[in-house]
């Protein structure tokens, strides 16, 4: 027994809005992924450039211990230049005074 179906022109045309809908739902999904993948590229580039800078950070930073051994000795140094100027003022007593 043959059975032959044929389609109302109604259910043709919806069968065909149907076929249009999901063909436009699949470009802005195409259009979407296209997008994100551009996207995950700038943001790959980001990260690579940030681990650049943090490399540098690092060296940066690593310097940090010995800076703490510096004010100790600013002290010093601060201590014999009011020594020095002590000294100078010693010194220069009765010099460039006028007569």
């Amino acid at each position: 027994m043959d059975v032959v179906v044929a389609l109302a022109s109604s259910e043709r045309t919806l069968w065909y809005v149907t076929l249009a809908v999901g063909l436009v739902v699949a470009l802005v999904v195409a259009g979407m992924l296209i997008t994100l993948l551009g996207l995950l590229g700038r943001i790959q580039r980001a990260v690579t450039g940030l681990l650049g800078s943090a490399g540098k950070v690092a060296e940066n930073t690593s310097n940090i211990p010995q800076l703490e051994a510096t004010a100790p000795v600013l002290e010093q140094i601060a201590a014999e230049g009011v020594v020095q100027d002590g000294y100078m003022n010693a010194l220069s007593q009765g010099y460039g005074e006028p007569e």
